[in-house]
């Protein structure tokens, strides 16, 4: 009888593991889906400022280009 509750004590170990490592493997998964998310929120707003960066890049040229005639 006792190796049988031997037996039963190693499959309830076995399983609490089982259910620990499924739990871990959610939360992974979840906390990769919410990295993804994020990381493309970022890549959205990087994607506008280096736009803005240009428009502003492009407004000044020709303010300097309208300073350059006043020289002249």
């Amino acid at each position: 009888m006792a190796q049988v509750d031997q037996e039963v004590d190693s499959l309830a170990g076995l399983e609490d593991r089982i259910m620990k490592a499924v739990q871990l493997v959610s939360r992974l998964r979840q906390e990769k889906e919410a990295a993804l998310k994020e990381n493309q929120q970022l890549t959205e707003e990087l994607e506008a400022m280096r736009s803005e960066r240009k428009q502003v890049r492009g407004r000044i040229e020709k303010l300097l280009g309208t300073i350059d005639t006043l020289g002249q």
